[in-house]
Order: C-alpha cells, then sequence, then structure tokens
C-alpha cells in the first residue's frame, strides 16, 4: 500500500451532501478525493423535493432552526457562484414559501405552532406570518384556491431549486476546482494509518487521505462505526408525483406542491418507516392528490406523468450528525435529510471547519452523543 495515491480529505459519498462538502474543500485549494456508491445505492437526491426550506424546521431543536436560517441566507451568494463557475441554471427562486391550511383547526394549529417554533430561538427575527384565505388569495390573484383552503403560512427565507441541477453542478463545480470524483467506488474499509492518516478501500482500489469525511448516506452508521462513531440512522420513505408541464400556476414554492421551472408541479411527499422499501403505493397517490386537489383544484386538469420513490436518511430527532472521531481524529461524519437546504452550509462554514480540524460550538448540539441516553430499568 505504500504507492497509495495519496489526497488532503477524502470524501465518502457523492450525494448532496458529499459534494457539496467537496465543492467547499475543492475551492479551498484542498487536495480532495470523491467516492460514489455504487448505481444501485439508495440516493435521496432522487426523490428531493427541491425545497430550501426554513419554517417549522427544527422544532424543538433551535440549533437546528438557526442552522437553517444561516444556510436559507447563504444561499443566494452560494447559488449565485455556483451557476458563474459552472455555467449552469440552478432555477433557484427565493420568493417565499407557503404552506397552506386545510381547515380552520389546521389554520389556527399551523399559527400555535410557528408562535412555538420563533419563541424557540428568541433572539432570531420572525420570518413567517399567517395569512387568512382573503390574505393568501390578495398574495396570489390568478390562483384559484379550493373551498378547503383557510389560509397559508408564509415564510419569508424559504425557496426552491432544481436539486438535479443543484448535484450536477456540484460535481462539476467540485471538479473544476481540481478534486477527483470516482462513480461506482463503493468503500468498504476505513482504516487508521500507523504513519497518520486513513487508507480507504473501495473494492480493488486503495487511497490514503490525511482526512476523511463519511457522507454516505444511509451507508454512513457501518462506515462511521470503523472510525469510532455510532451514529443512529433509519430510512423513511417519500413518495413524489410529478405531472406533465402547465402553464405558470404557483408564482411560490410550497410544502407539498411546488411547480418547477420547467413548468411540471411536483406533488409530496409522504412520510413512511417501512425499512428499506421502495415500492410506490397507490394508497399514498391517493392522498397526495387528494390533498393537492383540495388546495389547487385545477390541477384535476393535468396529467400524471410519473410517480417514484426513495428513501430519506433520518436520525431519531430529525435534525443532523455532524462529529468527528473522539477515537480516530481527522475522521468525521456528516449526515442530514435537508441536503439540499444545507448545502450552502456544507459548502461554506462547515467546509471551513473541516479545514481546521475542528468543529464549533455552534454545533456541539449536533453531535450523535445526544442519542446516548440512558435506558431506564
Amino acid at each position: 500500500m505504500s504507492n497509495m495515491k495519496s489526497y488532503d480529505v477524502i470524501v465518502v459519498g457523492a450525494g448532496m451532501v458529499g459534494a457539496a462538502i467537496a465543492y467547499g474543500l475543492a475551492k479551498a485549494s484542498q487536495r480532495v478525493l470523491v467516492l460514489d456508491g455504487a448505481d444501485t445505492d439508495y440516493r435521496a437526491a432522487k426523490a428531493n423535493f427541491g425545497l430550501v426550506w426554513v419554517q417549522g424546521k427544527g422544532y424543538g431543536a433551535p440549533a437546528y432552526q438557526k442552522l437553517s436560517r444561516q444556510a436559507s441566507a447563504l444561499w443566494p451568494d452560494f447559488a449565485s457562484v455556483l451557476e458563474q463557475e459552472t455555467g449552469m441554471a440552478l432555477d433557484y427562486d427565493r420568493r417565499g414559501g407557503l404552506h397552506f391550511c386545510l381547515g380552520e383547526e389546521a389554520w389556527h394549529q399551523r399559527q400555535a405552532r410557528l408562535a412555538t417554533w420563533h419563541s424557540q430561538a428568541e433572539d432570531e427575527p420572525p420570518c413567517t406570518r399567517m395569512l387568512d384565505r382573503t390574505a393568501l388569495q390578495s398574495l396570489l390573484p390568478g390562483l384559484r384556491l379550493g373551498p378547503d383552503v383557510a389560509g397559508a403560512s408564509l415564510g419569508s427565507m424559504d425557496g426552491h431549486v432544481n436539486p438535479l441541477k443543484l448535484l450536477a453542478a456540484l460535481h462539476k463545480g467540485l471538479l473544476r476546482h481540481g478534486a477527483t470524483l470516482l462513480n461506482n467506488r463503493p468503500v468498504t474499509e476505513i482504516e487508521v494509518m500507523s504513519g497518520g492518516g486513513f487508507a480507504v478501500q473501495a473494492g480493488s482500489n486503495h487511497f490514503h487521505g490525511a482526512q476523511v469525511v463519511i457522507a454516505a448516506g444511509l451507508g454512513s452508521a457501518k462506515l462511521a462505526a470503523k472510525v469510532g462513531l455510532d451514529i443512529p440512522l433509519y430510512p423513511q420513505r417519500g413518495q413524489v408525483m410529478v405531472t406533465e408541464r402547465l402553464q405558470p400556476l404557483l408564482p411560490m414554492a410550497a410544502s407539498g406542491i411546488r411547480q418547477t421551472a420547467e413548468g411540471t408541479v411536483m406533488v409530496g411527499l409522504t412520510q413512511e418507516n417501512v425499512g428499506y422499501d421502495l415500492h410506490t403505493t397507490s394508497s399514498a397517490a391517493a392522498v397526495m392528490a387528494r390533498n393537492a386537489l383540495r388546495t389547487l383544484p385545477d390541477l384535476a386538469r393535468a396529467r400524471l406523468v410519473r410517480h417514484w420513490s426513495c428513501l430519506r436518511i433520518m436520525t431519531p430527532d430529525g435534525c443532523p450528525v455532524y462529529a468527528g472521531s473522539a477515537t480516530h481524529p481527522g475522521a468525521w461524519v456528516a449526515v442530514c435529510h435537508s441536503g439540499v437546504t444545507l448545502a450552502s452550509f456544507h459548502a461554506g462554514p462547515f467546509s471551513r471547519c473541516l479545514r481546521q480540524s475542528a468543529l464549533p460550538a455552534n454545533l456541539d448540539f449536533f453531535h450523535h452523543g445526544r442519542f446516548d441516553v440512558p435506558k431506564t430499568q
């Protein structure tokens, strides 16, 4: 193994999280190797809804709310630079985001929940407001709302982007800055080397990295255990439907419904704890379609063109995990189910932390040690 090619950082995983981290590291002139998994891997990016979302994020976890706000604030400059560097349009739009409320009770529940959410991070300015039906209709004068729509919450920091274009641009960007990206190289072993750094095995290939960042989605738990990191993860199925291209209908992003720059309308997402089952179901399709039509009845004229599913990467509390190994310094893990929203953070502040080999105090909450709660007898 003495002739292994050496890198400053090896990033395990080329999905939304790993690609953003690698892009940020490569921009800082780090010698970066990105190892992508097999084509058959469970890839969360396939079913990403494309929301850059803040409102309601981190309910009961102020650190996550603040992180989401930070990422949203970074997004305009992040998107602009990435588009300039790669020549690829991301279809990023930040005109705010809506959470439609079906029925008066749902509207009041949403109002109460967001009031509590704001109070959990008192040092942050309000970024949402409630709109009754009249105010919502004034905001969207050309949109026909279903009779059950009582109003919506409006988040000023919310927006959306094309997630597939974002991932492609991150790959192009990291390559442009000199990183190496190897596809179909699932990592099978990570070993600490006596002379320092890590030996990473991907099939018959061996590589050396001074640092290693594990951002392999649902595969992260098994790999993290090799460097002393115990990360509890589980899959959550999300199903999505998309219509044919339509004339402009919904001018801003909404939770569960968004019209893309191409004109298609995405409807979803479900939250199903069914293990690694990737099947789509007619029951989920019926629920998604029913709620979409109750909100925007004009969608009844649209033709459905695709229905698919993918698996989210979930932790027990739904919040990300960012941690360095106490037993194997230089080994890091980064996992979350909000790779689009947090892409600006991963490419910026988080990659800078890795270059300094230290995570700041504001990320202490995200250490996996928060799950080490003794079980009562």
